[in-house]
C-alpha cells in the first residue's frame, strides 16, 4: 500500500506526520509498540522557509538576523546574484526557471508530492509523466547510483538514478529529495525535477559539460591562475555558507563533486551524504542514551565521505559539523592551487619513494592525519599564491575544529585577497600558468615538451670536447685468470599499475668498441621521470669519457656524481629561462649500474634498486638499499643537516618525505640525499650463473630466493626470464613501475646440462 501510494486512514489518525515517517519495529521493544523514524532517527520537521526571509530564525541566528538590515540577511543566506551586490527580493522558492524553460508544469504544492507524501515542492515537479523524459548514455557510475545524460522536456539534463536495494536505500532517497527541495543557490547544482514514484526513482539536475573540477585539474592538466583559484574558492565558500545557515552539512566536499560552468563558476553537487546537522546530532544522542556509547552502526553511518578529504575528528569517528566541511574545503582549494592529489606527489598519479605514493594502508593514513598532523603538501609561495591565502588554508585545516574559521570569515578573507590581486594586476606577477608566444602552456605540458633524454645526451656531448680520453679497462686489469664469462642479456619494463612510466634502463654490450666491456643500468624516477630520462643518457656517456688511469669502480662513482650535478644544473637553467614558472618540482631517481670488464663485475648503487648474482645456486647481493630505515644512512642524513622523522610506516627524509637516502636529482634535499653510490666489486667464476638487476617494483614483492627459483623454472632466455619476473611481480600486487635486466654468464648449453 505504501509503495502504491494508498495510505491507511488508521495510521494517519495515529500519526499526523505519518507520510514523513517510516513505521518500523525495533529489536528492543515488545511487538505492537511502534517507533517512528526517518533514516533511523525521529521524524524530521520540515524547515521553515521564513528563516531565510528573516521573520523566524533558529536561536543561533536569531540575534544576527534581528539586528541586520534585509540586504545583509539576504547576503548571509547566500541569495545574492554573482554579478550584482544587490540581494534578490526574496529567497522563497518560485517555479523553477529551468523547469519552465523545459515546458514542465509544477502542480500546486498540496498535490506535488512524492509517493509517500514526505517530499513536497512549489517549484520542482516531483512526479513526471513518462513521456516527458528519456535516459541516454551513462555519464558516471557508482555503487549507489548511476548518472545519465537525459532529455527532459526536449532539453539536456543530468539524471541520477539511485540503486534502491533495501528499504533503507529508499529512505535515503526521500531524505535526499526533501533536502534538495529546500536548496536554491547559484553555487549549488540545481534540482530541476524528480520522479519520486515507482518503479523509476530519478533526480534531474542542470546539465554541466564535463569535466568536473577534479578531471579538469588531473586529466586535462589545467593550471588556473591565482585569480581563478581565489574566485572559485570564494564562490564555493558562499555556497557552503548558505548550507551552513540552513543547517546542512555536505560531508563529501572534494573537486570531483564540484561542477564548472562555461565561465568557470563552481557548482557543488552530489548531496547523497548531506544531512541536516540536527539529524546527525539526534542519531548521536539516541545511540548514547540507548547503550551508553555510540554503536558500531553509528560510527559506520557517520564516518562517511572520501578518506583523503576527511577531517581528523571524522577519522576519530566523531560526528560531522560545518567545521568538518571547512576542513574538506581547505584540502580541495590546496589541491586546486598545487595541482596535486592530496597525499600524492604528482599532478595525476602517486609517486614512488615518498609518503605521497599511497602504498600505505588506510589505517596508516588515518593514524598519520589524526595523531601526527599529516596534511597535503601546501602550495609554495613560489607558485604565486599570496601568503594570506596559504595562511587561510592552514587555518581551515587546523586539527582543532574550534580554531577553524566560519565560512563568513573565509568569505571576508577571500574578498580582501581578491581586492589585493586586482590592485596589483598591473604589476608583474607570478602566474601559476606559463606563457609563450602561442598562448598558455601548463607546467606539465612544458615538462613533457622538454625531452630529458636529449638533454642528457647533449650535455655529455658538450663536455666530451675536454681533454678526457676514452678508457681501455680491459687492457689494464689483472689478466691472470683464465675464466671468461660468456654473456647473453635481455630486459623487460612495464609501468605496472601506474599510469605513467618513470623507469628507464640501458644495455651497452661492447662499450666503446671494447669486446670485453659490458654496461647495464636501471634508473627509477620519482617526482617525475625527468631525472631518470636524463640519467639513462648521461651515465653511460660519462663512463665512456673517463681517462685511462681511472678504475672502473671510480669511473662508476664519478659518473653518478657528475650526472647528478649536470641534471641539477640543467634544471636550474630551465627554471631561470622564464619560459615556465615551476611550482615545486624536484625530480630525482635511484640508480643501479653494472660494469662487466673481462671477469670482473662492478656494481654501483644509489637508492633502492638492487642487483644480485646467482652464485653457486644462492643469491649473492651486489647492492645495499639506501633508505632512511637503515640506521647508518639515517645518521648520515641527520649529520648533513636534514630532518629525518617517522611518517606513516617508516623513516622519511625532509619535507618531501623521501624514503631513499641516495639519489640523482632531488635538489631540495641536497647534500644530505647524496648521489655518491656504493660500489661493490667481485671476480666472476664458473660458480656464477646469472646477474639480475631490477627497480624496486620487483623487489617490493619478490624475494631474492624467489627470483632464483623463478628463473630456474623458466626457459633460459634472458628476455623471457626478465618478462617472467616482471609478470610475477605484477601478479603479486606490485604498485610501482617494474624494470628487470637479466644477464646470463654462461653459454646456454651449460644451463641445459645443469
Amino acid at each position: 500500500s505504501l509503495m502504491a501510494g494508498n495510505r491507511l486512514p488508521t495510521l494517519q489518525e495515529k500519526s499526523p506526520d505519518w507520510p514523513r515517517c517510516k513505521q518500523t519495529y525495533t529489536g528492543r521493544r515488545k511487538p505492537g509498540k511502534r517507533t517512528e523514524r526517518v533514516n533511523g532517527s525521529s521524524p524530521r520537521p520540515r524547515i521553515n522557509r521564513s528563516i531565510l526571509r528573516g521573520s523566524l530564525s533558529p536561536p543561533s541566528l536569531d540575534s544576527f538576523l534581528r539586528s541586520s538590515p534585509p540586504q545583509q540577511r539576504a547576503k548571509a543566506a547566500g541569495v545574492t546574484d554573482r554579478s550584482s551586490s544587490s540581494p534578490s527580493p526574496s529567497p522563497s522558492p518560485s517555479p523553477s526557471p529551468a523547469a519552465a524553460e523545459m515546458g514542465l508544469e509544477v502542480p500546486p504544492e498540496e498535490t506535488n508530492r512524492c509517493v509517500r507524501g514526505c517530499c513536497r515542492s512549489s517549484a520542482i515537479p516531483l512526479h513526471l509523466p513518462p513521456a516527458s523524459f528519456s535516459l541516454l548514455s551513462p555519464i558516471a557510475r557508482g555503487s549507489e547510483s548511476t548518472v545519465y545524460e537525459a532529455r527532459l522536456g526536449g532539453e539536456r539534463a543530468a539524471a541520477k538514478k539511485p540503486v534502491l536495494s533495501t528499504a533503507e536505500d529508499l529512505d535515503k532517497f526521500h531524505y535526499q529529495l526533501q533536502l534538495l527541495c529546500e536548496l536554491d543557490h547559484p553555487g549549488l547544482a540545481k534540482l530541476i525535477a524528480a520522479h519520486a514514484r515507482p518503479p523509476n526513482y530519478l533526480l534531474f539536475f542542470e546539465f554541466f559539460e564535463p569535466p568536473n573540477l577534479a578531471d579538469k585539474i588531473h586529466v586535462d592538466e589545467w593550471t588556473p591562475s591565482v585569480q581563478e583559484v581565489v574566485a572559485i574558492a570564494s564562490d564555493l565558500a558562499k555556497a557552503l555558507q548558505y548550507l551552513q545557515i540552513l543547517g546542512v552539512v555536505h560531508r563529501d566536499i572534494k573537486p570531483a563533486n564540484i561542477l564548472l560552468d562555461k565561465d568557470l563558476h563552481p557548482h557543488l553537487a552530489d548531496f547523497g551524504l548531506a544531512m541536516f546537522q540536527k539529524d546527525i546530532k539526534r542519531v548521536s544522542v539516541e545511540n548514547w542514551k540507548s547503550s551508553g556509547k555510540p554503536t558500531g552502526g553509528f560510527h559506520k553511518k557517520n564516518m562517511v565521505g572520501t578518506l583523503i578529504y576527511m577531517a581528523p575528528e571524522i577519522l576519530r569517528k566523531d560526528i560531522h559539523t560545518e567545521k568538518s566541511d571547512v576542513y574538506s574545503f581547505a584540502i580541495s582549494i590546496n589541491e586546486l592551487l598545487t595541482g596535486v592529489v592530496p597525499y600524492t606527489d604528482l599532478r595525476a598519479e602517486a609517486q614512488a619513494h615518498t609518503v605521497l605514493e599511497m602504498t600505505y594502508t588506510e589505517q596508516q593514513l588515518i593514524a598519520a592525519v589524526v595523531s601526527q598532523g599529516l596534511r597535503p603538501a601546501l602550495a609554495l609561495p613560489e607558485s604565486g599564491a599570496p601568503p594570506t591565502l596559504l595562511s587561510l588554508i592552514q587555518r581551515c585545516w587546523d586539527p582543532d575544529p574550534e580554531k577553524r574559521p566560519l565560512f563568513q570569515d573565509i568569505i571576508d578573507d577571500l574578498n580582501i585577497i581578491q581586492k589585493h590581486l586586482v590592485s596589483n594586476a598591473c604589476l608583474p606577477s607570478s602566474p601559476l600558468v606559463s606563457k609563450s608566444q602561442n598562448g598558455n602552456i601548463g607546467v606539465h605540458h612544458y615538462q613533457e615538451a622538454l625531452n630529458w633524454f636529449n638533454q642528457g645526451e647533449l650535455f655529455v656531448k658538450r663536455t666530451s670536447k675536454s681533454d678526457l680520453t676514452e678508457t681501455r679497462w680491459s687492457g689494464c686489469l689483472d689478466q691472470s685468470s683464465d675464466y671468461h664469462p660468456t654473456l647473453s642479456w635481455g630486459s623487460f619494463a612495464t609501468c605496472g599499475r601506474r599510469e605513467t612510466m618513470e623507469d628507464t634502463h640501458f644495455m651497452l654490450p661492447h662499450m666503446s668498441e671494447e669486446k670485453n666491456v659490458f654496461a647495464f643500468g636501471i634508473f627509477d624516477g620519482h617526482r617525475g621521470s625527468a631525472a631518470a630520462e636524463f640519467s639513462v643518457q648521461a651515465v653511460p656517456g660519462f663512463l665512456k669519457q673517463f681517462c685511462l688511469g681511472t678504475s672502473p669502480a671510480n669511473a662508476l662513482a664519478e659518473a653518478f656524481v657528475r650526472t647528478d650535478i649536470a641534471f641539477r644544473e640543467e634544471l636550474i637553467l630551465h627554471q631561470k629561462s622564464k619560459r615556465i614558472i615551476q611550482k615545486d618540482w624536484h625530480p630525482g631517481c635511484t640508480a643501479v649500474t653494472a660494469l662487466i670488464v673481462r671477469n670482473k663485475l662492478f656494481v654501483a648503487n644509489a637508492g633502492d634498486c638492487r642487483a644480485i648474482l646467482n652464485r653457486d645456486g644462492k643469491p649473492f647481493p651486489m647492492t645495499k638499499d639506501h633508505v632512511a630505515s637503515c640506521l647508518n644512512e639515517r645518521e648520515r642524513v641527520i649529520k648533513a643537516g636534514t630532518e629525518v622523522k617517522w611518517q606513516i610506516d617508516t623513516w622519511r627524509v625532509g619535507a618531501a618525505a623521501l624514503q631513499v637516502t641516495r639519489s640523482i636529482g632531488d635538489d631540495d634535499l641536497k647534500p644530505a640525499v647524496t648521489a655518491q653510490p656504493e660500489v661493490i666489486e667481485t671476480a666472476l667464476s664458473a660458480d656464477d650463473e646469472f646477474l639480475v638487476m631490477a627497480s624496486d617494483g620487483l623487489w617490493d614483492v619478490v624475494s631474492n630466493e624467489d627470483v632464483l627459483s623463478i628463473i630456474k623454472h623458466t626457459v633460459k632466455e634472458p628476455g623471457m626470464c626478465s618478462k617472467r619476473l616482471a609478470t610475477e611481480a605484477a601478479e603479486r600486487g606490485s604498485k610501482d613501475n617494474i624494470t628487470v635486466i637479466v644477464v646470463f654468464l654462461r653459454p646456454r648449453t651449460q644451463f641445459c646440462d645443469a
